[in-house]
This record gives C-alpha cells, sequence and structure tokens, in this order.
C-alpha cells in the first residue's frame, strides 16, 4: 500500500536519516513532504535548503510536486515545505519568493513564538524587529528539545471558556490550577481546551493567535496555494486559522500533531480541534515521537499508542482527517517505526485492526485530497 508522509526533517538532519531514497522505496511511499528548518529560522539558511531539495530531486529521480497534476504517475513524488514561519523575516515579499522556490505548505511557528503567532508552548523569545518581531535562533533542532519536567499535567477540573470569548486574555480555571489576578490575565494566561491538556507553570502561560502579520500571511498563502500548517501552533493560532479557513473555503493541516486526550500533551491536538479540523476539510499528521504518544517506549507500547491514536481520532472526527506526519529525522527513533522502510509493516498491522478502507486514507487518500484543494 503506498503512502503518503506530510513531514519528515530529512533536509536538516546530518549524518544517518531515517528517510533515504532506499527507505522510501521499500517503504513505498508515493509522496514524502521535505521541511526546510534551520536553527536560526533565517530566509537566507531556508533558500540553502530550497536548493539542496531541488538538487536532491535530481539525484534521486524524485517528482517535484508544485501542482495537484504533479501527484500523477509512479515513482517517489516529493513536495517542499517549510517548518517556522521565521523563514518569511517579517516580509511578505520574501512567502512570494518561497512559493517561487517551490514551498507548498509551511509550518506557521515552531517551538517559540514570532512574528506570525503563537506557539503551543506560548514561549517568548527576545525580538529583533519592531515592525514584525523575529525571534532569537531557536535550540538545537529537536521536537523533545523541552524538557518534560516544563510540563505540568492538568485534571478534570480545567474548564475552558466558550470558543467566542478566546482570544489573547483567556484565562485557565480549576482547583488544582494557580490564576493570575484579574488585573494580570493579558497575554500571560494559556487557553486549556479540554480536561487532557498539559499545562506550562502559570508564569509561563500565554495565548497568542495569529497576529496582525500572521493573518496576511495565511491569507496570502491561501491566494498562493501554500497549505497552511498549524502543528506547533497555539490553540488560539489553531482557532484562527480555522476560521480563516471556514471563511475561505480551503482546508488547512497539523501536519504531524496526535490527539491530546490520548497523550496530554500542547503539541497535540484538543478533541474541539480535531473536530474543527475535520469540518473544514483539512487533515492531521500522526506523528511518531514517542513523547507526543506514550510513556512506554517499546516496540510495543508505541504500536499499542498509534493504534489508540488512530481508533480516538476516528471516533472524534471521522475518517477523513487520518494522515501521516512521521517527523522521521526531527525525532530520536521510534521503536516500533524507526525508518520509512517499516512502513508496510506499520500498515499490515493497522489493517489487521482497521477496515482496509480506513486504512487506505490513512496511508494516502486523505492527505492526497487536501494537497490537491489546496495546492491546485
Amino acid at each position: 500500500m503506498k503512502y503518503i508522509d506530510l513531514h519528515t526533517d530529512a533536509l536538516t538532519k546530518e549524518g544517518v536519516l531515517s528517510v533515504t531514497e532506499e527507505s522510501l522505496k521499500k517503504g513505498g511511499c508515493f509522496l514524502e513532504c521535505f521541511a526546510c528548518f534551520t536553527p536560526r529560522g533565517g530566509l537566507c539558511e531556508t533558500l540553502k535548503l530550497c536548493n539542496k531539495f531541488e538538487k536532491m530531486c535530481v539525484s534521486s529521480g524524485y517528482r517535484w510536486v508544485k501542482r495537484a497534476e504533479d501527484l500523477e504517475g509512479e515513482g517517489i513524488h516529493a513536495m517542499l515545505t517549510v517548518e517556522g514561519g521565521e523563514a518569511v523575516e517579517g516580509n511578505i515579499k520574501n512567502l512570494h519568493l518561497l512559493h517561487e522556490k517551490g514551498v507548498r505548505m509551511m509550518t506557521l511557528v515552531w517551538n517559540f513564538d514570532n512574528d506570525i503567532g503563537g506557539t503551543h508552548g506560548g514561549r517568548a523569545v527576545g525580538r529583533t524587529s519592531t515592525a514584525h518581531p523575529v525571534p532569537r535562533a531557536h535550540p538545537e533542532r529537536s521536537e523533545g528539545s523541552h524538557r518534560l519536567t516544563d510540563f505540568v499535567l492538568g485534571d478534570s477540573s480545567v474548564a475552558s471558556l466558550p470558543q467566542n470569548e478566546r482570544v489573547s486574555t483567556d484565562f485557565v480555571q480549576g482547583p488544582s490550577v494557580a490564576s493570575l489576578p484579574q488585573n494580570e490575565r493579558v497575554s500571560t494566561d494559556f487557553v486549556l481546551g479540554d480536561s487532557s491538556v498539559a499545562s506550562l507553570p502559570q508564569n509561563e502561560r500565554r495565548s497568542l493567535g495569529l497576529t496582525p502579520f500572521g493573518r496576511e500571511v495565511v491569507e496570502r498563502m491561501g491566494e498562493l496555494r501554500m497549505l497552511v500548517d498549524v502543528s506547533h501552533g497555539s490553540d488560539a493560532l489553531f482557532f484562527d486559522v480555522a476560521a480563516w479557513s471556514r471563511k475561505s473555503g480551503i482546508p488547512f493541516v497539523a501536519s504531524h500533531s496526535n490527539a491530546r486526550a490520548v497523550c496530554a500533551h500542547t503539541r497535540n491536538l484538543s478533541d474541539r480541534e480535531i473536530k474543527i479540523l475535520a469540518d473544514c476539510g483539512g487533515v492531521m499528521g500522526l506523528n511518531f515521537y514517542d513523547e507526543f504518544l506514550s510513556s512506554d517506549k517499546s516496540a510495543a507500547g508505541q504500536k499499542s499508542a498509534l493504534i489508540a491514536q488512530i481508533s480516538h481520532i476516528l471516533k472524534v472526527g471521522g475518517e477523513d482527517v487520518l494522515a501521516i506526519g512521521s517527523d522521521f529525522d526531527g525525532i530520536p527513533q521510534n521503536a516500533y517505526l524507526k525508518t520509512a522502510a517499516d512502513m508496510p509493516r506499520f500498515l499490515e498491522d493497522m489493517c489487521e485492526i482497521f477496515p482496509s478502507r480506513v486504512v487506505e486514507k490513512l496511508a494516502h487518500a486523505n492527505a492526497e485530497r487536501v494537497i490537491r484543494e489546496g495546492v491546485g
């Protein structure tokens, strides 16, 4: 069975890779999305990765996908993406340049707020621009670069504001969560969408959605037919993008995010977000990072966690919202799924549990539909 993977960091990682021409062939990959991620998040370094991608397509014979019609034919297809809107550097002209270089999807933020919007952990960094603030350099690249002790699990008493009140003054309630005085409930507050969410310590709680510049970026991405990716984003950013998607009729994606109700982490989506994403015609790619799946890091534990994720997402969002976003080469190797060559076994295992129709949608059909609609 062929598959589409919405996210790999193979362009960035040095050394032994999980995603190679050989592993993609063995895995039966139909389309791999290669992300440009740079430690400093700058345009210059991103453009270098774009050039690296172009050379890779030539040397490996990948079919470069820039339009829906490029999805035709046999062989391995490849799509160029950007992880972290810092690459735009606060200038909308740079977004056009990235599009001209062949970028067809962009993850708006990474693990720190930028001039486009807020991140999942609500982490502010130093600013270097007054017009469109740009963060300092990222730490060493890793999905797990944060410390697990940074997060405090919420509990069933946590209540959230109604959707129409979720702005920058959203506030976390519940006896187990210490609250700020009313006059301090501004940008330091963090939105908790449901009882399973993991929250930051109170003094780090912030809620930042799309900035005015971020709204301009999202709207222009829609015009350019670049897929908007909300993985790594805050809840507030998710809801802002969803509002744009509903208005424009253009689907968006969470390229490598799991379900928060199954594994309580701010990088995962709440049930409400999964439902909204499905309603907007978008997809979420299952992330293979073990910290976003289960505390049981064994192969059996990770397999069970993925089954639990799929089961829950099917229940909440239906069959059409499931996709794959492995995050290979951006994460430590998963004991169950170490490289792209392991994908056939994963899909075969899933076919023993779920209807083949559902696995086909998870493997490639849902992602292909959104790419065709979003990229055009």
